[in-house]
């Protein structure tokens, strides 16, 4: 085996690997003169064929195996020898026919691409300096959601005979839709319960059947939005001819402990304390958001350093065609987005190298600090992930034990998140208060000026 280096660049090697054919030839003869034991053939009592009869009936197999072990041989040294750390997995190309390798009749040779690691210094994270958006609980928050438990959870008593629906009251309705007299897939229901002013059907459908009473027949004209989920229908006139079976009116809104008893609370009391404690934890998660973000920003601020092109090749393409498919899906192209496709790729091609270089970062440093993510915890985000499928929670566990990229895609966000909160313990940080609206607004729409305040 002969290992060449022919590229030295930055953060780039390349080499050619050479095997002779006189030493894959040789390989070929100890592997088959390893298998004489276990093969029988015709004509010959075990162990008893020769040589060269077991290569005209497996030489060509058998060679196949010894290139492939040769390959990933040579890489292997053209690695270890010059003492790389590769960025990600060495690109291996081979020069010549492979057929006229294969049949015994040229040297093996290949090339090995190896994009490097770049070699940078962290930044001291303690001289980090981020800020934090917060924001108090409005007085009333937990109120509100007190009263949108009551309205969820509330009965409705059904109206007298004669009675006209108002708005907050549901009805039991039949309808059937059609445009220009033709009825369409999905637009007939039985039985329906609809709570009018609930926003749950289409645009201006509920309002007209306010006024309607019990065994009324409505008409229903409406317009499909423009952005409707189904293409064939968006923006479309449209008819539903209902049927009014039941008006039912709301009962009272009443909030006391009868109502905690009934979500599974003991009384009203533990229940407004559950309600501020998630209020609050949501409040925290939107915070830690926003606080995320600056850090990740003043990481980025602060590394410079080549990247791998390799690297950096492979997030854009990842990125690009996710760009495309939801243009694509949208209906739209580059100038609808007020710009051109060159454009659009150089600003996605900056996101791809920003996402390179904070991974290289946040590695490095959590390397450095021996932060590592459990097997447990992989686990727990892997159930968490199955419980997003009822029914399926055994396929999508087992398809993730299986699958190790599919964990790793597991693991990734998890060590990230706790290099961050690492950094964040030991960077100055500044908390800043701001409204409600901001602090859930997300990041990418926080204006300038609180952003530089």
């Amino acid at each position: 085996m002969q290992i060449t280096q022919t590229v030295s660049e930055d953060l780039r090697r390349q080499f050619t690997v050479t095997f002779p054919a006189s030493e894959l030839d040789s390989r070929v003869t100890k592997r088959l003169e390893e298998m004489k034991g276990k093969v029988n053939l015709k004509g010959f009592r075990p162990g008893k064929a020769p040589v060269s009869f077991l290569k005209k009936q497996y030489g060509k197999s058998v060679m196949g195996e010894v290139v492939q072990a040769a390959v990933d041989e040579g890489s292997a040294r053209a690695i270890s020898d010059n003492q790389l750390k590769p960025a990600i997995q060495p690109r291996i190309e081979p020069v010549g026919d492979v057929q006229q390798v294969v049949d015994g009749k040229a040297d093996l040779q290949f090339t090995v691409t190896v994009d490097l690691m770049p070699d940078f210094t962290t930044t001291d994270v303690s001289k980090l300096v981020v800020e934090r958006l917060v924001a108090d609980v409005p007085d009333g928050e937990v109120d509100e959601a007190l009263d949108r438990i009551a309205k969820q959870t509330r009965g409705y008593t059904t109206r007298p005979e004669g009675e006209a629906a108002q708005k907050d009251d549901t009805v039991v309705i039949d309808y059937a839709g059609s445009i220009d007299g033709v009825p369409f897939e999905g637009g007939k229901g039985e039985d329906a319960n609809l709570t009018l002013g609930s926003g749950q059907f289409i645009p201006g459908f509920e309002e007209q059947l306010i006024g309607a009473k019990a065994g009324d027949n409505v008409d229903v004209k409406v317009a499909f939005p423009a952005d409707y989920h189904a293409a064939e229908l968006a923006g479309k006139d449209a008819v539903f001819a209902v049927t009014v079976k039941e008006v039912k009116a709301p009962d009272e809104l009443v909030i006391n402990d009868d109502l905690a008893v009934k979500i599974g609370m003991t009384d009203l009391a533990t229940l407004k304390d559950r309600i501020r404690d998630q209020i609050k934890d949501d409040y925290t998660r939107a915070s830690r958001l926003h606080l995320k973000r600056r850090i990740l920003d003043a990481l980025d601020n602060s590394h410079s350093f080549p990247l791998p092109p390799a690297m950096v090749d492979s997030e854009f393409t990842n990125i690009w065609a996710q760009v495309e498919a939801e243009l694509k899906r949208e209906g739209k192209t580059a100038a609808d987005e007020g710009s051109t496709e060159e454009e659009m790729r150089e600003e996605y091609r900056r996101i791809a190298e920003r996402r390179v270089r904070l991974g290289l970062v946040l590695g490095k440093i959590g390397e450095q600090n021996g932060i590592t993510v459990a097997g447990e915890e992989v686990q727990r985000a892997i159930m968490t992930r199955a419980r997003q499928f009822p029914g399926q929670e055994q396929q999508v566990f087992e398809f993730y034990s299986k699958n190790p990229q599919a964990q790793a895609e597991i693991r990734a966000p998890l060590f990230e998140d706790k290099v961050v909160d690492f950094i964040a313990e030991l960077a100055q940080v500044n908390d800043k208060k701001v409204d409600k609206e901001t602090l859930f607004n997300d990041p990418d729409d926080i204006p300038e000026s609180i952003k530089a305040s």
